[in-house]
């Protein structure tokens, strides 16, 4: 039994300044529009003009889990995207190309494509904007592909409508042009992917779905400075925030925005900031005086190819072991890591709510990938109505002259107030202290009475580790019950192995996935249940160290039995995973 569903694999390349974001994005609004699901990938250079970039659309009448493989369709809009993805175009599929640009002969193609030439220059400049040639050539692609002009139309005016009306009017004439120039030219590709009535789906970023949980969550205080590939979070809220009473600063570094975050959290407002692996390297520091001192804080870690500036536009996974060990000496945290775009809405809010409730750092792990990539959901599945919960706080009735901020408590969380709250008081110094919160750093260390205190305070932020661990999911098994190899992931790559998982079963193997996405405190007591009842392991994650690997085997002493990791900078295919799981499965390894 193969695998097989009828989708459309569309990848539109060229050069920074081409268009070819805007191009593929509306490709996406259009087949959402269109009733279908969708899945997207950009890669992309760190440069504003010239370079290589592609992006990669799969759309499906079914529910699609990753960004998909080979394309169907390729629109080259430079010599070199017919150079690099010409040779990877699926049987029968085609390459629209300017022929006056790009040339194709010579170049390796697999049986069948076709060679569909479009003066999509010459059409563009005859309309009086030479930018226009990809929108030519979106509107030839739909002719290829079956798709009715009207969706186009829409997704048009979507994407361009905060524009002047004229622009949104010469992309629409661009559009009709390639349309009507291809309709009825050559045929169309056959790829039997059908649109339907629009049924209310919306096309969401794992940034996007961050910045609405954000705002459900109650999120008052947010600061950034620009890194990719988190940046998006920081336009975002900008443009969105301050209507819904977000106060949203860029700083002039992620020094700064961490300061400011704690600041604001400190004061009594719900606050966040969002950086990639060199920007949290800064903000280590500030995240070990947060728990210190006691203070929620959110930080979303949206990771990218390291180490040091690394591949700045590339995905990975490679920061797991710097979120647990941020900051010197032991504070509490919690460590979140996403699935998918409705994770990424409910570990928000989650991250929210765990910051007040244990008055700690809560750390949100997306990456890339997830991050900046668009993915289909339900508008359902995001209840703006969450729960918030702020934890212990003082009401502020008393006179306060008894008010210990800090003081010793069972479950290690102590009564909350903030500033200007008349009588209470207190310090909060980065400095161990006791618990009004004068310092026992400068003159008392060494005394028997401090040391003893010392540790005592230690033990109550420590303390919260367990009601964090306890407030946290385990991981969750999905796919079959007593399967021969289960497969291991935390994160994004968790819907990329669910597909792998699927391909699996169709060509007769019994396999299944362990996700993990609540990290850290980690549920070993639970996460040991499961793994005493598999046969197999292989662990599959986007770093070189296999990270989450030796955390697993820190909790709960359990080895993996195989590693797929990647490190290249580009996400997981679902191709790898089934050829590395059929290896282990029919040669142990």
């Amino acid at each position: 039994m193969a695998f097989q569903m009828n989708e459309i694999l569309f990848r539109v390349g060229g050069a920074a300044g081409d268009g070819v974001a805007s191009t593929a994005e509306t490709f996406a609004r259009l087949c959402v529009r269109g009733g279908l699901y969708v899945h997207t990938y950009s890669s992309y250079q760190s440069v504003i003009r010239g370079g290589h970039g592609w992006t990669q659309v799969r759309a499906s009448e079914a529910p699609v889990l990753s960004q998909g493989e080979d394309p169907n369709l390729v629109i080259c809009l430079n010599q070199e995207t017919a150079n690099i993805h010409a040779p990877v175009v699926q049987v029968g599929g085609a390459l629209l190309y300017d022929g006056s640009l790009v040339k194709v002969d010579g170049l390796t193609l697999r049986k069948d494509v076709r060679k569909v030439p479009l003066p999509m220059n010459e059409t563009a400049r005859g309309l009086g904007e030479p930018m226009l040639k990809n929108v030519v050539a979106l509107g030839a692609a739909l002719a290829l592909l079956e798709i009715p002009f009207a969706p186009l139309e829409n997704g048009i005016k979507e994407t361009f409508g905060h524009k002047k009306p004229e622009i949104v009017e010469m992309n629409l004439k661009a559009a009709h042009v390639g349309f009507d120039t291809l309709q009825g030219n050559g045929g169309p590709l056959g790829l039997g992917v059908q649109f339907s009535k629009y049924p209310g789906r919306m096309m969401i970023t794992g940034n996007e779905a961050i910045c609405l949980a954000a705002l459900a969550a109650g999120c008052k205080f947010y600061a950034a400075y620009p890194m990719t590939p988190a940046s998006s979070i920081l336009h975002w809220l900008a443009a969105n925030g301050p209507r819904h009473g977000v106060v949203v600063k860029q700083a002039e570094d992620e020094l700064a925005v961490i300061n400011m975050a704690i600041g604001a959290g400190h004061a009594g407002a719900r606050a966040m900031c969002a950086t990639s692996g060199g920007g949290f390297s800064l903000m280590v520091e500030a995240l070990g005086e947060a728990g210190m001192t006691e203070t929620p804080v959110v930080c979303v870690l949206v990771q990218r190819a390291g180490p040091s500036t690394g591949v700045p536009t590339k995905t990975e996974q490679g920061d797991l072991n710097l979120a647990l060990g941020a900051g010197q000496g032991d504070w509490p945290r919690a460590i979140l890591a996403p699935r998918n775009t409705i994770d990424c809405f409910d570990a928000t809010v989650k991250a929210f709510n765990l910051a007040e409730v244990y008055q700690t750092p809560v750390i949100l792990m997306s990456d890339l990938y997830l991050g900046e990539g668009f993915r289909t959901a339900e508008e359902e599945q995001f209840n703006m109505a969450v729960p918030i919960h702020r934890g212990l706080l003082v009401d502020g009735n008393g006179d306060g002259k008894d008010y210990l901020r800090y003081k010793f408590t069972e479950d290690g969380v102590s009564p909350r107030a903030f500033p200007g709250m008349k009588g209470y008081q207190f310090t909060a110094g980065t400095d161990e202290h006791m618990e009004k919160g004068i310092l026992i750093s400068d003159v008392l260390p060494g005394i028997p009475e401090w040391i003893e205190e010392r540790r005592k305070m230690m033990d109550k932020r420590m303390r919260k580790l367990e009601g964090l661990r306890h407030d946290l999911s385990p991981p969750e098994l999905w796919g079959a019950t007593g399967a021969d190899l289960t497969i291991v992931s935390w994160g994004s790559t968790a819907m990329t192995v669910r597909e792998a998982i699927i391909r699996l079963a169709a060509k007769g193997y019994k396999v299944n996935a362990l996700e993990f996405f609540d990290i850290y405190p980690f549920k070993a007591e639970e996460t040991q249940e499961i793994l005493d009842r598999v046969e197999k392991t292989l662990c599959v994650e986007g770093n070189f160290m296999g990270q989450f690997a030796h955390l697993l085997r820190a909790e709960t002493g359990y080895k993996v039995d195989h590693m797929l990791t990647k490190y290249d900078g580009e996400p997981f295919e679902a191709r790898e995973i089934v050829a590395r799981a059929t290896e282990v499965m029919e040669h142990g390894g």
